[in-house]
């Protein structure tokens, strides 16, 4: 059931922090609902993601103290309120636009070359700052990455800090240990395989679960994807071997050498390494001036709304993945439009 629905839906005088009415659910994190609220001072709308505050294991308090530390950092989004509201644990933070599921669904499953090369700058840089701010995400996948909106429409925002882990100590910088035997923490399809085997995650584990988001956008679908299982636990076991059973040639067969050469680099990393991130961001930086791209951010669903905008001028807002809208909101917009 979803959160609010008992205290009588999207009521209007459901107001978080004194200034914060709440308006609609518009998506859900790892941990609670999201929803779009409006600063009633100024008109200004927002994200409100919200729990109840009786959750067997309340998470967003913890995200809350984990945005605390990375803020102000580049693609990290600001947070303008905690607190209680009536039985809701409650985080408004800025207002983002569709996450690169979405898009990748809004673009027929499938970017070029172009969009995945000037993608992977910023996701590498957003990983990055994380890990220098002493924790690792552990959940890296499509729809955790955010677009901005506005001036910062080019702008690629990380979320969804519930599942984040510290990995070692401020001060001392001593990293955490090894450990075996632990559950998969994180969404199976993009976890690593060391975090399949049960081993304690780290840097390398961030950076493995990358390798493989570029390979989704890539090839349009994982080997490991729609496998069959009596349960959950059988279908992790499934999934699992047939990502260790997949050489990384072979993943990445007919794509540049870069996005295997990126891969066998990130498995190769030792447990308490830190990875390269320059020399992987450089990897990726002259294979697109290689092939000749010019980095003017304009991304694959750039084109298709600048073209749908064209054919009918006078619909053409619709098609602007309005920030007031879910993701998947603006893609049946502008789905309706192309098909009418």
């Amino acid at each position: 059931m979803s959160l609010l629905q008992n205290s009588g839906g999207y009521t209007k005088d459901f107001v978080v922090g004194l200034k914060y009415r709440v308006k609609r659910k518009i998506g859900c994190g790892s941990f609670g609902d999201i929803f779009l609220g409006i600063n009633i001072t100024n008109g200004e709308e927002v994200a409100i993601k919200m729990e109840s505050s009786k959750a067997r294991h309340p998470q967003l308090m913890y995200e809350y103290k984990v945005y605390r530390i990375l803020n102000g950092g580049v693609g990290i989004p600001h947070i303008r309120f905690f607190g209680v509201e009536r039985e809701y644990n409650c985080l408004v933070m800025d207002l983002l636009g569709p996450s690169l599921e979405d898009l990748f669904t809004f673009c027929g499953r499938r970017f070029t070359m172009k969009t995945v090369l000037m993608l992977v700058d910023q996701m590498i840089g957003r990983i990055e700052y994380v890990h220098v701010k002493n924790f690792i995400h552990r959940d890296i996948k499509p729809d955790n990455f955010l677009m901005g909106i506005g001036r910062h429409c080019n702008k690629l925002f990380l979320v969804d800090f519930g599942l984040a882990k510290k990995y070692r100590e401020t001060r001392s910088r001593v990293h955490i240990p090894y450990r075996e035997d632990k559950n998969l923490t994180g969404t199976a399809r993009y976890a690593s395989i060391n975090a399949h085997l049960g081993i304690e995650q780290s840097r390398r584990d961030d950076m493995e679960s990358l390798g493989y988001v570029l390979m989704y956008f890539n090839r349009g679908t994982l080997p490991w994807q729609g496998l069959k299982a009596a349960n959950k636990k059988q279908k992790y076991e499934r999934i699992s071997d047939k990502k260790m059973s997949t050489p990384v040639e072979v993943l990445c067969k007919g794509f540049p050498a870069e996005f295997s050469m990126y891969l066998n680099y990130c498995r190769g990393l030792r447990f308490d390494e830190a990875p390269d991130y320059m020399y992987l961001r450089q990897l990726f930086r002259i294979l697109f001036r290689t092939l000749s791209h010019q980095y003017d951010y304009t991304f694959d669903w750039t084109l298709l709304k600048q073209k749908a905008a064209a054919r009918i001028p006078q619909q053409a807002e619709v098609v602007e993945l309005n920030p007031s809208q879910s993701g998947n909101e603006a893609i049946k917009a502008d789905a309706n439009i192309r098909h009418a």
